[in-house]
């Protein structure tokens, strides 16, 4: 079954009524999942189209920063011989240039976005071995020379700082690698051997200006924090933030290397509540070290499979909401991966839609997964909890309450079966005095859905443009024309609504 084709509606719908505390203590809420995102590779961002899908993230996620892998790759010259060097005009002996990376990063500040600048992977000059990369062979052995990858390092910060000045670079983060614990794939060293890169790309960093913030491990299902917290406070290079990598359905024997925080039975790629477990368990692992800095998530998600088609279901949607609303004050960034389908680690994605990773199509077309940040992007910064009847840890609501009586209801309804059944829900929502329901926003198999558009197309490998366009017209988050009816009794105001599951459904609340 794929995502066009869901199972039929339960006959019996589901009741749920959320009672948000609205009178009570409210606690903080960050929007730790608006300030990263991720795009594939750095070589992308000389795209046209890559850099439109950058200005809606920009305009309607939130968006600060723009991670990408790749930064010292061949694709984009920075270490290679003169073009005077074919007819021996100059000599062959490499030099950097940084020429293209410059473009990318004016074309980021020219939006107000900031690039993560990312010390990966070693220019084909200074590689010492040959393991690689993605389908344009990025080279991830070690650098054959150390002082010569320092010196690297070094002018490529110096230029930055240069060129755009310290108050502007001050504001970026630097991180060092990509998940060199996949050893054969992104790292063809030891542990050491990234100890080292650690130790020397940290310095080379710092020895320019010690204020930039250097981050890392970088490393996927989290591991090796622990590691380089104890590594560089023994040898003075220590992170001044973390960086970790988790996905829902990381093999079960391997999570058993990261830091866990809940029951067993939950440690495993098969439970809904595997990343979460992790998550929370590298924060109370980074509390036990007295670590203050900040801890980012730079990649994560429900699935790391490069093709997987529930990633473009509601289910998808339901699944960014419920992970937020467990765990998405525990860390200090959270960079779903990724922004767009332009990508190309193990092959170029051909059909319009064919469950890639992107929020965004190819063609820059929101998929549900999109509107769910859209949706947690209205929620307002202090929290109000949240109990009811018909409830648990798969239906369930986000509450936020921006003024005495303005605020919004958040509700998910995940199904974490592999096909899920497409199931009706009545919603009630108890509401503040002096209020009245506002605008309903729904995401589900048929609203705020270009996916099931699509499929009424035929679902065409290849778009036309006139199909684009058709789909691009309706491809922004609307509002849902379905009625919100309200009952009033001994003073409690609650508004009721249909939505399904899995699904999610934002409600506002306005001044009566």
């Amino acid at each position: 079954m794929t995502a066009s084709s869901p199972r039929p509606a339960s006959p019996a719908p589901r009741s749920l009524h959320i009672q948000p505390a609205w009178t009570a203590p409210r606690t903080a809420f960050r929007h730790t999942w608006e300030g990263v995102i991720n795009v594939d590779q750095f070589r992308w961002m000389v795209r046209r189209d890559m850099q439109d899908h950058l200005a809606i993230a920009q305009r309607e996620l939130g968006a600060r920063h723009v991670r990408a892998v790749g930064m010292f790759d061949d694709e984009l010259r920075v270490l290679r011989s003169s073009p005077g060097s074919f007819l021996g005009y100059e000599s062959k002996e490499p030099r950097t240039n940084w020429q293209i990376t410059d473009y990318i990063i004016d074309s980021l500040q020219d939006r107000g976005l900031h690039p993560m600048f990312t010390t990966s992977f070693v220019p084909s000059a200074l590689t010492s071995g040959p393991t690689t990369v993605f389908s344009d062979k990025s080279r991830t052995s070690p650098p054959d020379d150390w002082r010569k990858w320092e010196t690297l390092v070094k002018e490529g910060v110096a230029h930055a700082l240069d060129r755009y000045g310290p108050d502007i670079v001050r504001q970026w983060y630097f991180e060092v690698w990509n998940e060199p614990n996949l050893h054969g794939w992104f790292w063809g060293g030891s542990q050491q051997d990234f100890m080292d890169l650690w130790r020397v790309t940290h310095g080379a960093i710092k020895s320019v200006d010690a204020s930039l913030r250097v981050g890392g491990p970088s490393c996927g299902r989290a591991e090796w924090i622990d590691d380089l917290m104890t590594y560089g406070n023994a040898h003075d290079c220590a992170p001044d933030y973390l960086i970790a990598h988790i996905y829902n359905n990381d093999s079960a024997e391997d999570l058993a290397l990261a830091p866990f925080d809940g029951p067993q039975e939950d440690k495993t790629s098969k439970s809904p509540n595997s990343a979460a477990g992790v998550i929370r368990g590298v924060r109370a692992m980074a509390d036990r070290f007295g670590f203050k800095g900040e801890l980012h998530w730079n990649e994560w998600g429900r699935s790391f499979h490069g093709v997987d088609h529930r990633r473009e279901c509601p289910s998808e949607a339901a699944f960014i909401v419920r992970t937020l609303a467990e765990i998405s004050q525990e860390a200090d960034a959270f960079a779903y991966w990724c922004i767009s389908d332009i990508y190309d680690q193990v092959g170029y994605g051909r059909e319009a839609f064919y469950g890639g990773y992107g929020l965004l199509s190819l063609q820059g077309l929101r998929k549900p997964a999109f509107h769910a940040f859209r949706l947690l992007g209205l929620l307002g910064t202090e929290r109000v909890a949240v109990t009811g009847e018909g409830l648990d840890s798969f239906h369930s609501a986000i509450a936020t309450l921006s003024a005495p009586a303005t605020g919004h209801v958040l509700v998910y309804a995940y199904d974490h079966e592999d096909e899920p059944s497409t199931q009706a829900l009545n919603v009630a929502v108890d509401i503040p005095a002096g209020s009245r329901p506002g605008r309903l926003f729904r995401v589900d198999s048929q609203e705020n859905n270009v996916i099931a558009r699509w499929h009424d197309l035929g679902a065409p490998d290849y778009l036309s443009r006139a199909q684009t366009a058709d789909l691009a017209a309706d491809n922004d988050l609307t509002p849902s024309s379905v009625r919100v009816d309200t009952t009033t009794i001994d003073s409690r105001t609650t508004a009721r609504f249909p939505m399904e599951s899995p699904g999610i459904a934002l409600l506002e609340i306005i001044p009566a």
